[in-house]
């Protein structure tokens, strides 16, 4: 059974080269309410985007990457911590990027300089009770309205932003599996920059 406190403070973060580590999910499932057989599995993958405290943005779970555990397990506990949610990463980060955190973008400083590695999550279990409950609102979006959502962010128009990620997804009510095109590195620099 998970415990419902979330880790705080910054006493056992990772650093490397003046960057903060961090680890983080995109959190995803298969709409199971899309029955539509002649429907391709891609059109039923649904991403999970939590809200940030005191805005109104719509961010993946991610936070500090902690001395005492794996990068995979730094992305599941966060994810369990900001969205409630468990399931089974990824074998490989979907990719690493370089950022500034939202805190310090117009400091000309080092500090607030992060290094993020983040990994597609296959939803198993949503929690109905999670330790940043009170904090962050998940909200599940098809792939497409997280990509507005996204652009809507300032990041519209960049063609550069615009690349895919194959993810195995197994349609567990089919028996089938198959590779689900996204736009989840797209997704993910549009968080980050």
């Amino acid at each position: 059974m998970s415990t419902l406190l979330a880790r705080t403070g910054r006493h056992r973060q990772r650093y490397v080269d003046q960057f903060r580590l961090v680890a983080g999910c995109i959190p995803y499932k298969l709409d199971k309410n899309v029955v539509d057989q002649g429907c391709n599995v891609e059109d039923r993958v649904l991403i999970l985007m939590i809200s940030t405290p005191n805005r109104n943005d719509l961010v993946f779970p991610k936070g500090g990457w902690e001395d005492d555990e794996t990068l995979e397990e730094a992305a599941c506990r966060e994810a369990m911590e900001e969205a409630g949610v468990k399931g089974i990463i990824g074998e490989n980060p979907l990719g690493v990027w370089e950022f500034r955190s939202k805190s310090s973008q117009n400091s000309g400083s080092l500090a607030g300089s992060c290094r993020g590695h983040m990994f597609a999550l296959q939803v198993t279990e949503e929690l109905d009770r999670w330790p940043g409950q009170a904090s962050y609102n998940r909200k599940w979006l098809t792939v497409n309205e997280a990509f507005e959502c996204c652009r809507n962010k300032g990041h519209g128009g960049r063609e550069d932003l615009v690349e895919t990620r194959l993810i195995p997804v197994s349609d567990n009510g089919t028996g089938r599996e198959c590779n689900v095109v996204t736009k989840l590195l797209s997704l993910l620099k549009c968080q980050t920059e």
